[in-house]
């Protein structure tokens, strides 16, 4: 019998982490035909490349090669590069995860080519439309078939949009599939003692979003803040190429390098970071994986954005949102313990992937 053929598409590293758990599953249950799609959507060797060494996932099987470019130019890249993957290797289903711009785009790809989709992370919301993550997610959680939502926020916010519940199934946290998968390895890893970390107490850093790097005022006073920080606590700031740009353009960039206690690396592959994670005291970021590692570790979490997509981590675990202006105020709560302790939610205990290999086998037997 001709196993199922499955696409699952990687974009961006946190594609690549929930990507692979379900990768190694369906090739573990040996009933299915998957294949990778990787749209090239970051093209940094530290942001991509690496990410499929530490998660020991295959080398794509197809590559479109996108690359950067706006909004736009992304999505229309991937719609002409997956279409013509579709057409001459149809699959029986699509998945792809997240809320990047080639979520949304091979979401429209495959409707209008009548391919069925799964959705991984589905029903995530911030409510703020001016993130185009939060367009992405609307546009694909719109048109898939199948919706894996980690959380009961994300049933609920799909039954509010009119879903049916035919279409949603609440599968977990996939995320943390990929820190069990590798656990020994990040046990084992010692970056952080290579940083000169090991027996600090110190915090991890990472920033991306336009709305705190791309205004030098915001960025100012975000980078004057952490350096006050960094007289009581080392910070270890993996700089995003994006962050970087612009910390230079508005000439911070020596500023941080000359501030002792802070040190500027290269983004890191999976383990890597996730070993300095580990060692942390707490968390200062603007993205949404960390929010769940460290809620999953028991990490304070200053996530400084006006909202979240992924609110169980503040409801449930050690995440909290920080205006801009009063992330010292946060990080000296966090050292002094004045931070709430938080649990694991519902479902987030590394076992998602074999949830959706369930769920894929259920629908197929349908048809």
């Amino acid at each position: 019998m001709k196993r199922p053929l499955l696409h699952l598409i990687a974009a961006a590293r946190p594609n690549f982490m929930k990507v692979a758990p379900l990768w190694h599953a369906l090739v573990a249950d040996g009933g299915f035909a998957p294949r990778l799609v990787h749209t090239g959507q970051h093209y940094d060797a530290n942001m991509s490349d690496a990410f499929f060494s530490d998660l020991r996932l295959p080398e794509a099987h197809h590559h479109l090669g996108v690359g950067s470019g706006s909004h736009a130019e992304q999505t229309g890249r991937v719609m002409m590069g997956y279409e013509k993957i579709c057409l001459a290797e149809r699959p029986d289903w699509t998945i792809v995860v997240g809320d990047v711009n080639s979520t949304a785009a091979v979401s429209l790809v495959c409707a209008k080519l009548l391919i069925p989709v799964a959705h991984l992370e589905a029903g995530l919301r911030s409510g703020d439309r001016t993130m185009p993550e939060e367009v992405n997610r609307l546009v694909t959680d719109a048109l898939a078939d199948l919706l894996w939502t980690p959380s009961p926020d994300g049933d609920e916010n799909l039954r509010r949009e009119g879903v049916a519940d035919s279409r949603i199934e609440r599968v977990g946290n996939i995320m943390l599939d990929s820190f069990e998968l590798l656990r020994e390895r990040i046990v084992a890893d010692a970056t952080h003692a290579a940083l000169g970390l090991a027996g600090q107490r110190y915090a991890v850093v990472t920033l991306h979003r336009p709305s705190n790097v791309d205004d030098p005022a915001t960025l100012q006073g975000i980078v004057e803040q952490l350096r006050v920080a960094a007289q009581n606590m080392a910070l270890v700031f993996p700089v995003h190429p994006r962050t970087r740009k612009q910390l230079r353009e508005f000439g911070l960039h020596e500023v941080l390098e000359r501030t002792p206690g802070i040190r500027l690396i290269e983004p890191l592959g999976y383990v890597q970071f996730m070993s300095v994670v580990t060692h942390a005291a707490l968390a200062i970021t603007d993205s949404g994986g960390l929010q769940e590692e460290t809620t999953y570790l028991n990490i304070p979490c200053l996530t400084v954005r006006p909202n979240t997509e992924r609110p169980v981590t503040v409801t449930e675990g050690t995440n909290r949102l920080v205006p801009p202006a009063a992330l010292l105020e946060n990080i000296r709560k966090a050292v002094a313990g004045d931070w709430p302790c938080g649990r694991r939610p519902d479902l987030w205990d590394g076992r998602t992937a074999g949830r959706c290999v369930d769920s894929l086998r259920r629908r197929l037997a349908r048809h």
